[in-house]
């Protein structure tokens, strides 16, 4: 797959370098979802000819027309996909005969895992084998989505080499952005560049540096794997303690966030912010694809039970619903609740591995009649009003700035039975019982 001497490897730098120089390569990336869009344009925006390759025809063609299909409260997006598209520097199609041109492909698919927590790669398959017969010689593959360590040398080079012969070049520059800072992180945060020799990932760093205004790091394949999944699954373990911090709380007497803010005050202490849960594409399966790199001789305690309390805090989260209507005689089967939020996120449309559709699921189970709320999610984008009216419990499940200034009091006249649940510390107890409420609450005592 590589080159393998010196002075070749030097020469094709010096090339790649000087066409990053004058943007004359032609930039491809496959996926326009949250990290391939906001990846696409900004490459467009620092000169380069880019084309997105999206396999949704209909996201394919609002893209070409300038149009951002991201929702949510994305600074800068909107207006940048419709400026590089006007000056002609980015375009999207879902015709994959445009892989021949491409001199760096860039793959931004999902990378789920399956039931079982093993790493589901239908779309990284997919992705390859149109690219393997179609890539030009000499092309550089850059896969971004996360991937589990040993999947370059496992997937993807197995996959790529049956291009008919051709030179090629791949490497792994795994994203780091999240929904709502999507230009920010992709513009400030640092990122590894993991090459398949030395010169691969020089030559990743000098395409990267001219979109990203932070450190660029080389490494191998397998260094930017185990970053990246490291990373993740830090964040995964540290939420895991916040969220049972929060129930010890609960059932000690005390109110998690003041326990927080003092045991944070500690030199090197940052306890997380506790919540319904983990959502998002990235924190609920990159554990997961982290511990798949080990065998049978490696056994893994911490990575299975962090993941464990996360994912048992929705059904926590029900209960506090059923203990607040037990307060007010009546039971969660038959009750009518309201959930309000369903994106993973603040201020997002991004819904993928939600927290509030496991809480929706263990509600339903119970017997309850669900209602759900979300000013960014279409399908649940109606009235708040209407969605409160009549109902038995409320449940606050994301932090969207339309649910902190909701008028309680006002709330308290539109419910049946007033039994308000937050799962986001949006609203205090005090304030919560002024307005009339029975109230539970993550990490608050009962």
């Amino acid at each position: 797959m590589t080159e393998t001497a010196g002075g070749a490897e030097a020469e094709r730098l010096r090339r790649f370098e000087a066409r990053v120089a004058d943007r004359s390569l032609r930039l491809l990336v496959i996926g326009l979802g949250y990290v391939g869009l906001p990846v696409a344009a900004t490459f467009a925006s620092a000169g380069f000819r880019v084309t997105g390759l999206e396999r949704n025809a209909e996201r394919a063609a609002a893209i070409a027309r300038g149009e951002c299909p991201i929702a949510g409260d994305e600074p800068g997006l909107a207006a940048l996909i419709a400026r590089t598209v006007a000056d002609g520097h980015l375009t999207a199609t879902s015709d994959p005969v445009v892989i021949e041109d491409a001199d760096v492909v860039i793959v931004c698919v999902d990378t789920p895992v399956e039931t079982n927590h093993r790493p589901e790669y239908r779309a990284l398959r997919s992705a390859l084998e149109v690219l393997a017969p179609n890539l030009k010689n000499g092309a550089l593959v850059i896969i971004e989505s996360t991937l589990s360590p040993g999947t370059i040398d496992r997937v993807v080079r197995p996959a790529l080499e049956g291009n008919g012969g051709a030179t090629l070049f791949v490497g792994h520059c795994p994203e780091r952005v999240m929904p709502g800072r999507l230009l920010a992180n992709l513009r400030t945060m640092s990122r590894v560049c993991g090459g398949d020799s030395p010169a691969t990932s020089r030559a990743m760093k000098a395409l990267y540096r001219t979109i990203v205004d932070a450190e660029l790091d080389e490494a191998s394949c397998v260094v930017a794997e185990l970053t990246k999944t490291a990373e993740n699954t830090y964040r995964d373990v540290n939420i895991a303690f916040a969220n049972e911090l929060a129930r010890v709380c609960e059932s000690a007497g005390a109110d998690f966030l003041e326990v927080r803010a003092l045991v944070n005050k500690s030199p090197g202490r940052n306890v997380l912010m506790a919540g319904l849960g983990v959502g998002g594409h990235c924190i609920p399966k990159d554990p997961w694809l982290l511990a798949a790199a080990v065998d049978e001789r490696t056994p893994l305690l911490l990575v299975p039970s962090a993941r464990a309390v996360n994912d048992a805090m929705p059904l926590h989260v029900s209960r506090l619903v059923e203990e607040a209507l037990g307060e007010l005689g009546r039971h969660l089967s038959g009750a009518r609740v309201a959930v309000l939020g369903f994106a993973y996120l603040a201020e997002s449309d991004d819904e993928r591995n939600s927290p509030s559709e496991a809480l929706v699921t263990a509600l339903t189970a119970c017997g309850a009649d669900v209602r759900v709320h979300d000013p960014f999610v279409a399908r649940f984008a109606g009235s708040i009003e209407d969605t409160l009216r009549d109902v038995d419990a409320i449940v606050i499940a994301v932090a969207h700035r339309a649910y902190e200034s909701i008028d309680w009091i006002h709330a308290r006249t539109l419910v049946r039975t007033p039994a308000l649940i937050d799962a986001r510390f949006v609203i205090t107890r005090a304030l919560a019982h002024d307005a009339g409420f029975a109230f539970r609450g993550v990490g608050r005592a009962r």
